[in-house]
């Protein structure tokens, strides 16, 4: 235990080790650092207004509560399918989301044991889930909590899996897992892999830590070179001229993007705009699989897709260009709002994991909304014909689909699915930059191929040698 604490001490974050806490028990405890982080988020909470009792065993429900809030669950009390967790229960929100997405589980008799004390096995294992970390038993978990330095043994080499865990050892770990400033050797972070910021004007902040709430500690400007050591939850562990901390995944890209400048006048104008709506967003996550969650893809993809028209005349507006929830009817309403001339939306499915595919939709009964039947069809025809050209995936074809973003629409409107967030084929495509990247110009070259075919925009065929690309064929 002397060795666990000497290494806590020597690598913990000087920034939370100073911050003061009311917890007259932890003052100049070896997890203050991590305990000052979590509560000072709402993670973690004291068991009275002046104590946290660090070393009292962590139950269940416990466990359940400080993981659902740390993820960003909804912790709304409510019945859940266990006999022992009712809607009084403190924890019955977070223990129902967790057990949703198969991060906790009950007993064969039907119960859930809420006030049951977690061993540090188990508190292993619900880490792995919790974070993607790949154990998928107690042995497996462990060692991954080791080998990142999230965990530690003792000093006879066990780790004692079987012991119950206390709150001071459940907040250093669960803070290493959100933080990896606070991690142990950090000698073993390698910031090998070579990312640009794409931010167009503005600049990117980087943070001490992996959230909004951290402290600003540096201003990137677009196109700056960050070495990258690892991505989760939508922040990346970068290293910036030997400075390090975190920054938005969103705006991170694998080629340096072009300086933001004015459209060659040699292209001339145009009077086209492109109403491009990232799906999901904010409180909404969409589906979320594998680590990944939906509207962090789609505003990645929106954002590479608006980045191919910066390079012609062509204007487009964004339904959200950041982390935001947008309701489907102000959505919809986006293109009457900014006179755009057609509208695509951005998703990605999800069914049992073994579907996989790309598939796009549009509405196809005439309504005082949207009229545009047949543009609907022409546009998501050439928007699933580049998808299938830039990600060999199944053709789910293009279907009808009665969505509110389509049905309320004013102009010729598609949603694409670009694929299964929860399928592996599909993944491999969905969680490379690149490949988003390449998604994106996709669905940039069907909205020019759309206009060039059906609504007979002659202007637009320079504008595909900006993305290197020729015309594709009459599908329509």
């Amino acid at each position: 235990m002397l060795l666990m604490i000497l290494l806590v001490s020597i690598y913990t974050p000087k920034s939370y080790a100073n911050t003061n806490l009311t917890f007259v028990d932890v003052a100049n405890h070896r997890a203050q650092a991590e305990i000052s982080y979590l509560v000072t988020r709402g993670f973690v909470h004291g068991v009275t207004a002046t104590t946290f009792v660090p070393n009292r065993q962590v139950t269940r429900g416990e466990a359940a509560a400080m993981l659902g809030r740390a993820l960003g669950l909804s912790g709304v009390k409510r019945n859940t399918k266990f006999s022992d967790v009712r809607v009084g229960n403190f924890a019955s929100g977070y223990v129902d989301e967790l057990v949703r997405k198969g991060i906790i589980s009950g007993y064969p008799d039907g119960s859930f044991q809420p006030y049951k004390v977690l061993s540090r096995g188990e508190m292993a294992l619900l880490i792995n889930r919790s974070f993607n970390l790949g154990g998928i038993s107690i042995s497996t978990s462990v060692d991954n909590l080791m080998r990142k330095g999230i965990a530690q043994g003792f000093p006879d080499g066990s780790f004692r899996t079987d012991e119950t865990i206390i709150r001071a050892d459940f907040a250093i770990f669960l803070a290493r897992s959100l933080n990896e400033n606070f991690r142990v050797k950090p000698e073993g972070v390698s910031f090998s892999k070579t990312m640009y910021v794409n931010t167009g004007a503005d600049a990117l902040n980087m943070r001490s830590g992996p959230s909004t709430s951290d402290k600003v500690i540096s201003s990137l400007k677009h196109g700056t070179t960050v070495n990258v050591a690892s991505s989760k939850n939508g922040w990346s562990h970068v290293q910036v001229n030997g400075v390090i901390g975190y920054v938005s995944t969103n705006y991170l890209v694998a080629l340096k993007p072009t300086v933001p400048a004015p459209v060659s006048t040699s292209l001339g104008t145009s009077d086209l705009k492109v109403i491009i709506d990232p799906g999901h967003g904010g409180t909404d996550p969409g589906s979320v699989a594998n680590g990944f969650q939906e509207k962090m893809i789609t505003l990645n993809v929106g954002k590479h897709m608006k980045n191919y028209f910066d390079q012609t005349p062509i204007a487009t507006t964004m339904t959200r260009s950041t982390d935001v929830f947008i309701e489907l009817s102000d959505r919809a309403k986006a293109a009457a709002k900014n006179d755009g001339d057609v509208f695509v939306s951005i998703h990605t499915n999800k069914f049992n994991g073994e579907v996989n595919g790309q598939e796009t939709f549009y509405y196809a009964k005439t309504t005082a909304t949207n009229p545009n039947v047949q543009e609907s069809r022409a546009l998501s025809i050439y928007l699933q014909a580049r998808m299938q050209e830039a990600w060999k995936l199944t053709n789910r074809q293009v279907k009808v689909g009665n969505l509110a973003v389509l049905r309320e629409n004013t102009v010729p409107a598609s949603l694409t699915e670009i694929g299964f967030i929860d399928n592996s084929k599909d993944l491999q495509f969905i969680k490379s930059e690149l490949e988003r990247q390449r998604m994106g110009k996709a669905l940039f070259l069907g909205t020019l191929d759309y206009f060039y075919h059906y609504e007979k925009r002659t202007d637009v065929l320079p504008y595909y040698k900006k993305a290197g690309a020729s015309l594709s064929k009459k599908l329509h």
